[in-house]
């Protein structure tokens, strides 16, 4: 079968801007989109710059974004994306430079991968000089990891974050998921941890993910960023970190939701921004349209039916909740 391919092509030495290039390559059935591209480079255009590696989905070279979704090249099936697509569109990962055609520069996801300290702090005195206690390590099979150490450092969930589409300073998902995955060890020093949460808790940290899933989607292993982000922000307020306003907003919501059943929509912009003359400043905008709009609850109004029950709900779950 002969397939038309459109590739993005981007060559900084000529090109101003990226284009697309359609090429038509003969394939056979059960050939992947890195069998094809290794094939258009060796037979129709030696001049295409792509990545790879293992061709195995282990390494994590050939994450691309094919058709639209970030995936792994040596992986993905051509007879299934026809099917699904009907044609083949292939692109460089996106939220990345691009050094050329599908290659993206890696540096500053390698830069978040560093900043949250991807190594155990352990709390093991030594015996001796040099010679550091045993310490015990969790089975990875243990749902504790939560498979965020498979991790392969694709990049793809980074290309697909809007978080980090529109704010390059986030730390990013895979960083954030790698974080977790020593937050899980047992290894670390409970003050290794507090440490750890305390930075995520930042601009551009654990508060600032829009919990879209697109990582989770796209992530090749599995690996659930997402999830892992949560547990984040569940550990930091276990821990009594809730200074930052998406903790702030959190605690605010189950408040609300507790006292009075249900958001009530007036009440938690004070809930996020406190009583500081320059957050109320802020925020009376607001409120006034929320007025207009009648999303302002009656302040002198029933309370809604089955709040005793909601109320002997929630703490039923606080007690059940073991303590950091």
């Amino acid at each position: 079968m002969r397939l038309t391919f459109t590739i993005q092509r981007f060559n900084p030495e000529v090109d101003s801007t990226a284009h697309p290039q359609e090429i038509r390559l003969d394939v056979g059935r059960g050939m992947t989109v890195l069998d094809a591209l290794i094939r258009i480079k060796q037979e129709c255009d030696g001049s295409l710059a792509l990545r790879y590696s293992c061709r195995s989905a282990i390494c994590g070279s050939c994450a691309m974004t094919i058709n639209g979704s970030e995936k792994l090249a040596c992986r993905t099936s051509l007879g299934k994306e026809l099917e699904r697509h009907g044609h083949i569109t292939v692109a460089p990962l996106r939220n990345l430079p691009v050094i050329k055609d599908l290659v993206v520069d890696m540096t500053s996801f390698w830069e978040k991968i560093r900043d949250v300290h991807p190594w155990l702090v352990s709390a093991a005195r030594p015996l001796r000089e040099g010679v550091p206690a045993p310490t015990k390590a969790r089975d990875h099979a243990n749902p504790q990891f939560h498979n965020v150490d498979a991790c392969i450092m694709c990049g793809a969930c980074v290309a697909a974050c809007t978080v980090y589409e529109v704010s390059k300073g986030f730390a990013g998902p895979a960083a954030l998921a790698k974080a977790d995955r020593f937050l899980s060890d047992p290894r670390e020093s409970p003050s290794a941890t507090r440490a750890r949460l305390s930075a995520l808790q930042d601009e551009h940290g654990i508060w600032d993910c829009t919990r879209c899933n697109f990582c989770v989607e796209v992530c090749p292993k599995d690996v659930k960023p997402m999830e892992a982000i949560v547990r984040l922000r569940r550990a930091s307020l276990e821990r009594g970190l809730t200074t930052t306003g998406g903790a702030r907003h959190i605690l605010g919501f189950t408040d609300l939701v507790e006292q009075q059943g249900r958001l009530n929509e007036a009440i938690m912009p004070l809930k996020v921004v406190g009583f500081a003359p320059r957050g109320l400043l802020h925020i009376l905008p607001l409120g006034m349209k929320m007025l207009l709009k009648g999303k302002i609850p009656n302040p002198f109004g029933q309370a809604l039916p089955g709040l005793s029950q909601l109320q002997a709900l929630i703490q039923r779950v606080r007690r059940a909740i073991p303590p950091a």
